[in-house]
């Protein structure tokens, strides 16, 4: 079975990004909006700065209180998007409940939507107009080519509906000419789609809900879903069990995790490029 290493590849990517950021004068920079203090954003935010450092980036970190109103939070983005040194604007999810995400996303301007979570950027992408793409389902794509994964043509399965994840990774495969099924919390009988699926991508965000039952031989597994349990980590995929039958399968941790933060520092030098088109940006970018 291959192992798609997402760790190995995103070391990579960050070699070839801090050689390109340190041709720049002026370096890219990074915002993270954090509101609260959940244990997991914590780590997800802390991974980012880490890794904007690695490549020579610059990064910083705004906090708010969980009882921060929308209205400070919007207006803190827009000095953001005035501020001609920030490259990239990421407000970390999921907001408390009283904040309505859509808003607050939708008061980043485009030009510095790193994650590609306006509404703008996202109906760009569905109307398959090249600029930024979501950073998980880009991260799963380069992850797929770089193990010599064939996609078009394929029957892919995407399980999961959210916004970030399976929605877009639904359109970038379409993009790479798979036939595409979207399957949810409602879909009718799972197995009769995973199990006639070349490709799945387990966006559910349940422990170890896909075991070998649910594939046929040769089927390329990407675990989206990330579990803390008594053991230690898990996805959404049973890796012992599919370990005899799969073709591939990303590991957890360490399979598309690191994808999504090398895509976020892939976007946020694409976005640099794109506020500064006095310059030109590498072939190999």
């Amino acid at each position: 079975m291959i192992k798609l290493d997402g760790s190995a590849l995103a070391k990579q990517i960050r070699k070839q990004l801090k050689l390109q950021v340190a041709d720049l004068e002026i370096k890219p920079k990074l915002v993270v909006c954090l509101v609260g203090s959940d244990p997991a954003s914590e780590v997800y935010v802390r991974n980012k700065q880490k890794a904007c450092e690695k490549v020579g980036m610059e990064s910083e970190l705004v906090r708010f209180n969980d009882d921060v109103k929308a209205l400070e939070l919007i207006d803190k983005i827009a000095e953001l998007n005035s501020d001609p040194k920030v490259t990239g604007i990421l407000v970390q999810l999921p907001l408390p409940g009283h904040i309505d995400s859509f808003d607050i996303l939708d008061s980043i301007h485009p030009s510095k939507d790193v994650d590609c979570l306006t509404p703008y950027n996202q109906g760009l992408m569905n109307l398959g107009i090249e600029f930024i793409r979501p950073c998980t389902p880009s991260g799963i794509i380069d992850l797929l080519k770089a193990n010599q994964i064939s996609i078009k043509g394929k029957n892919a399965v995407v399980i999961g509906r959210s916004n970030i994840v399976g929605k877009p990774m639904a359109q970038m495969l379409l993009e790479e000419d798979a036939s595409v099924s979207i399957l949810h919390s409602k879909t009718d009988d799972i197995k009769s789609y995973t199990q006639k699926a070349d490709i799945i991508v387990a966006a559910a965000g349940v422990p170890s809900l896909l075991d070998e039952s649910y594939i046929s031989k040769d089927t390329v597994l990407v675990d989206v879903g990330i579990h803390r349990q008594e053991d230690g980590l898990v996805g959404d995929v049973d890796a012992d069990s599919v370990s005899e039958k799969a073709l591939a399968l990303s590991p957890v941790p360490g399979g598309v995790g690191p994808m999504t933060i090398a895509s976020l520092l892939k976007n946020t030098l694409s976005l640099y490029y794109y506020q500064h088109p006095e310059l030109e940006m590498p072939d190999e970018f």
